[in-house]
């Protein structure tokens, strides 16, 4: 097993790594004090099994000698033991739910991070005192752990009401039935892919505060639209958006939305949706199945202020007057010898088209 770089061999001036652990203390609310061994003899886990969490949370082995677990991560650990045994979770369930803790939540952390340090170095004339990080730190984790806090309990009761739904569906007979996997689900859902068109060669001419402001422009208008649809972001990555809804009306209604709103908006290069519809496994947020990995494929096929969908997710739209369709001969794609296409248009001008 690797273990981390041990501290006195890093080439970190001084100061930073005692202004880092400084940090750190008043975030982590003390400082390392545990090994491996101290960690399972306080929770009852083996060592080999604190490593699987601590590596799923996205963190560097640590050595069996080394101190870096503090009393926050001991009682963190503990949780989780309650947790499986209550029959909440599975120790499997436990390692996949802290990936996808620590996946989400390090980009949330780096921007918080980042977003801090810039606010503290808004005067260059006025250097950045490491007792005045730490305090601001202090200061403001509270604040932004309510702030957090909030909005994961308000999405906790969004995706309650949904799985609520779906269960009353089932009973009813008209829904599919529920996979019985924690964390993940099986159900019908429309997904589509949003990317903006010539993206790359775009990059090439703007600095990077240009691309900056490109890139938040791009994903606050993807998310407005999404979220004003019904849908859900599912991730974004570099120049693209994946979403989901549940219906293939309100997925279409997205996607035009979006072609419209961005060919009114000289900020924005033109964008282009696959769309289509099927059986999907969603598990800890995210989508997988054949309907994503058409969407995809779609996507990379439409042509700029187009939207392509496949003929199931045409079939879920067909008989609404809001939307025309329009079968385009089957083309070869990677993973598929015959997807045909479906160019998706409004019935009527899109708000926010000229």
């Amino acid at each position: 097993m690797s273990t981390a770089e041990p501290a006195e061999d890093r080439e970190v001036p001084p100061d930073a790594e005692a202004l880092a652990r400084l940090v750190e203390e008043v975030l982590l609310g003390g400082g390392r004090l545990w090994t491996r061994g101290d960690v399972a003899e306080r929770t009852g886990v083996g060592a080999e099994r604190t490593a699987e969490i601590w590596r799923a949370l996205g963190f560097p082995a640590a050595g069996d000698d080394e101190r870096v677990f503090t009393d926050a991560d001991v009682a963190a650990l503990s949780a989780g033991e309650r947790l499986i045994a209550a029959g909440l979770i599975t120790g499997e369930s436990e390692t996949m739910m802290a990936r996808a803790l620590g996946h989400h939540l390090s980009r949330l952390a780096e921007w918080q991070v980042h977003t801090l340090w810039a606010w503290l170095n808004r005067d260059p004339a006025v250097p950045v005192d490491g007792t005045e990080l730490a305090d601001r730190a202090a200061a403001l984790l509270p604040e932004m752990e309510l702030l957090q806090r909030h909005v994961w309990r308000r999405h906790l009761a969004a995706c309650a009401g949904r799985v609520l739904a779906d269960a009353e569906a089932e009973s009813s007979g008209s829904g599919p039935a529920a996979a019985p996997d924690a964390g993940a689900g099986v159900r019908d859902l429309a997904v589509g892919f949003t990317d903006m068109v010539g993206y790359t060669r775009m990059t090439r001419g703007l600095d990077s505060a240009a691309l900056v402001r490109t890139i938040d422009h791009f994903e606050s208008l993807t998310g407005d639209v999404v979220a004003e649809g019904r849908g859900r972001v599912v991730k974004t990555i570099g120049d693209e958006v994946l979403f989901a809804c549940a219906s293939a009306s309100d997925a279409a209604g997205i996607a035009l939305e979006l072609t419209g709103r961005a060919a009114a908006d000289p900020r924005l290069p033109p964008m282009r949706t696959g769309l289509a519809h099927g059986a999907v496994l969603s598990r800890f947020g995210d989508v997988y199945g054949a309907p994503v990995n058409v969407a995809a494929r779609l996507t990379a096929l439409a042509r700029p202020d187009t939207v392509l969908v496949d003929t199931a997710f045409a079939g879920e739209v067909a008989d609404a007057a809001a939307y025309r369709l329009k079968v385009l001969r089957a083309v070869s794609v990677r993973g598929y010898s015959r997807l045909r296409p479906v160019l998706l248009r409004s019935a009527q001008p899109v708000a926010g088209a000229q």
